[in-house]
């Protein structure tokens, strides 16, 4: 009976790659295993066929010998290690692989360091133009009186849990689960004379001083990441990476959104009335505006150009200035005596033609009445 293509046992393509290869592997072994099919004569063959092709396709030298000459290449003991044999005697192996990375017995690879996050807070300004700053933060490093290695002296023996491995195994019938040696910790080495400074760990705590660039455009909950200055992991592994989360600050005059900033401009009602050229702030020095004669509360002006360079698509917001017209306060008698004057000005259709706003506001409200009272 001629055997299927590994690559269509695993439900893969032939670019496939090794997470890939374990994923699918992983897929099959749990839906097929014995264990979980009460003995059934098919599951128990695709179990097999499964762990054959994984056999194969997940150890480089046997891929690569396989795609040039295909099963032919594992017949009469051209592959090494057979591919054809695919019973239970390894059963425990291809188990403690999926079980290993569940519950984190990855062999004699030590876990890597831990990932940091630091909170760094910006003015608006920091944000819009970008920075380089020194930040200090508390961490695990590599302990330097014994190298990161634990031991007062430099010597480490092999753990006589785990005979160096740095996983043990559970075994229960035919399903067996792999996890870290917790003699060694996974090292498959232990110290017999610890260092002094770090008690063995290989690690201790320190402020580390860090210098940030900070790329122009960045805004609250963006993330500048520092790999490999994360905390240090166990002896042998490597460091995890420093995430450095942006937060900027409330700003008195802007508001932004995205790209665009806002502003409210305040103005007299006098200087909306008869209009006025005003000088308004932006983040790179003041710009004049013109406002126009009979300009209402909440009208906006854009400036274009005048927002934030995004860091992403390095193009420019605007800033969007919206006029609010205010109400005189402390007036002096004369002031009082001129608006009194001008406010006698309205009177009759005379008031509705030039507040047309204020008509049609009452306009509305006595059709509102009308319905109410009919």
């Amino acid at each position: 009976m001629s055997k299927r293509d590994y690559y269509e046992v695993l439900g893969i393509g032939r670019s496939a790659g090794e997470d890939e290869i374990k994923k699918a592997y992983r897929r099959l072994a749990m839906k097929y295993h014995p264990d979980r099919n009460g003995g059934d004569a098919d599951s128990e063959g695709r179990f097999k066929e499964a762990k054959e092709a994984y056999e194969v396709l997940s150890d480089p030298a046997k891929r690569r010998v396989y795609d040039q000459h295909g099963h032919a290449a594992f017949e009469g003991g051209m592959g090494g290690r057979g591919g054809g044999g695919g019973g239970f005697g390894d059963v425990g192996d291809i188990f403690g692989d999926i079980f290993g990375d569940i519950f984190g017995g990855g062999g004699r690879r030590a876990r890597r360091g831990a990932d940091l996050r630091y909170i760094v807070e910006l003015d608006l300004e920091e944000a819009v133009f970008g920075l380089e700053r020194e930040i200090r933060v508390p961490t695990l490093v590599e302990c330097g009186s014994c190298d990161g290695s634990g031991s007062e002296d430099g010597k480490v023996d092999t753990c006589t849990t785990c005979n160096g491995h740095g996983r043990v195994r559970m075994q229960q019938g035919i399903f067996s689960v792999q996890q870290a040696c917790p003699h060694c910790g996974g090292r498959g080495k232990v110290v017999r004379s610890p260092c002094k400074r770090c008690h063995g760990n290989g690690r201790v705590e320190e402020e580390k001083a860090l210098s940030v660039k900070i790329p122009a455009g960045v805004d609250t909950g963006d993330r500048i990441r520092l790999t490999g200055e994360g905390e240090a992991g166990p002896p042998g592994s490597t460091p995890g990476d420093l995430y450095v989360e942006v937060h900027v600050r409330a700003h008195d005059i802007f508001e932004r959104d995205g790209d665009n900033l806002h502003c409210e401009v305040p103005i007299r009602f006098s200087q909306a009335a008869l209009g006025s050229t005003l000088s308004v702030p932006t983040l790179e020095g003041e710009v004049e505006i013109k406002v126009p004669a009979e300009t209402q509360t909440g009208k906006l002006f854009r400036l274009r150009g005048k927002g934030v360079k995004s860091v992403r698509s390095h193009s420019r917001g605007d800033l969007l200035c919206r006029v609010v017209v205010e109400t005189p306060v402390r007036l002096t008698a004369r002031q009082r005596e001129l608006l009194s004057e001008f406010e006698a000005t309205f009177d009759g259709e005379n008031a509705r033609h030039h507040s047309p706003r204020s008509s049609s506001f009452l306009d509305g409200v006595k059709r509102f009445w009308d319905r109410v009272t009919s």
